[in-house]
């Protein structure tokens, strides 16, 4: 995510818990400020020990709280990379969105975009007249890195 479209995000969550009664600041505002510097998807416990390495004593039951709210509202995708459990990304406004790429031995996630795909799946969802409200794109392999 672009560093304007971070701190975009990051006042928009802010703003949105705030009208919708919520206090945006504690686990949530740590959860919303550490999501808004990310580049890519992140588990809770990758949340929970980046906190931690910064210096939050944030727990992990306040993390998980926080992405469910925030889920909830829209704010956050959770992304599924085949590894058992959720990831979370921002959902940016505008509809700016990336895929990723998943090294199967060492677990890397790699971000990608392409105006390409993004093209041919609105075709594909026009040919099989069906709307399309979103998409996930995981791709599966060694990163080079492993290879």
């Amino acid at each position: 995510m672009a560093h304007g479209a971070a701190t975009d995000w990051e006042k928009a969550a802010r703003s949105a818990l705030r009208e919708s009664g919520h206090r945006a600041g504690g686990a949530r505002g740590a959860v919303v400020s550490l999501l808004g510097r990310q580049h890519c998807c992140l588990s809770a416990h990758e949340i929970s020990h980046e906190l931690h390495e910064s210096g939050s004593d944030v727990g992990i039951a306040s993390v998980y709280r926080a992405l469910e709210l925030l889920h909830g509202m829209g704010l956050v995708q959770r992304v599924e990379i085949g590894d058992g459990g959720a990831r979370f990304e921002p959902v940016v406004p505008g509809g700016e969105h990336h895929h990723h790429a998943v090294c199967d031995r060492c677990g890397r996630v790699t971000p990608f975009e392409d105006d390409r795909i993004e093209k041919q799946l609105e075709q594909l969802a026009g040919n099989l007249k069906h709307s399309m409200s979103g998409h996930d794109l995981v791709i599966r392999g060694e990163c080079s890195r492993c290879r």
